[in-house]
């Protein structure tokens, strides 16, 4: 594992990991989706319980009411709760949603993933852009990186680091799949056999620039 990673605590290890990689995946900016992993700042198996009786869920905080617009493609609360990357891919899924499709900046629709009341998207809103710039800086610093709201080529890097990361993220999809295939009905779940949601395929090559 790449060392500025293996230093942060293992939770951390797996939220920086697995948001890198569904960024990659679903073309989202990274540092949009680590925004969100650390102020969402779920766990998992973890359940908040909301004032109006729905759930916040797992890594990402997926909101039980949400989960039950996806139940037509087979995702449940137990397969966001899990560890491992798959809630990190489905938040990076929807993010790419909003930011194709919404109004707004890039920033009101990303917080979207929070809230579309303009009251609770502000101020989810805010905090968000700060949480960005911190981890667009740091990705900066160990990354070949492309800002993609201004023109100009990729800070320097040799593609490297990310290919690292992506190793990282599939044996921590490895783990995940083999602790939850133990459980009853988990086993044979697979989100690419249900259709309307379909994981990307990573294409990467070193110094392409990713």
């Amino acid at each position: 594992m790449l060392p500025f990673i293996a230093d942060m605590p293992p939770l951390e290890q797996e939220r920086v990991v697995c948001s890198i990689s569904a960024a990659v995946k679903y073309e989202v900016p990274a540092n949009i989706v680590l925004a969100v992993a650390e102020k969402e700042g779920g766990r998992p198996g973890q359940r908040v319980r909301n004032s109006n009786g729905t759930h916040d869920v797992g890594p990402m905080q997926f909101n039980t009411a949400y989960l039950g617009d996806l139940e037509k493609y087979g995702i449940t609360a137990d397969d966001v709760a899990a560890s491992g990357c798959y809630s990190f891919d489905l938040a990076a899924w929807r993010l790419r949603g909003h930011i194709l499709h919404d109004s707004g900046d890039i920033w009101t629709r990303a917080a979207n993933y929070h809230s579309r009341t303009p009251k609770y998207n502000a101020i989810y809103r805010t905090d968000l852009m700060q949480k960005a710039v911190k981890w667009a800086d740091w990705l900066d610093e160990h990354f070949s990186t492309v800002n993609v709201t201004a023109q100009g080529g990729a800070t320097p890097g040799d593609g490297t680091a990310m290919q690292q990361v992506i190793q990282e993220a599939a044996r921590i999809e490895a783990d995940s799949s083999i602790e939850q295939s133990g459980r009853q009905g988990q086993g044979s779940y697979s989100p690419s056999q249900q259709s309307g949601y379909v994981p990307r395929t990573i294409t990467f090559s070193a110094g392409a620039g990713q």
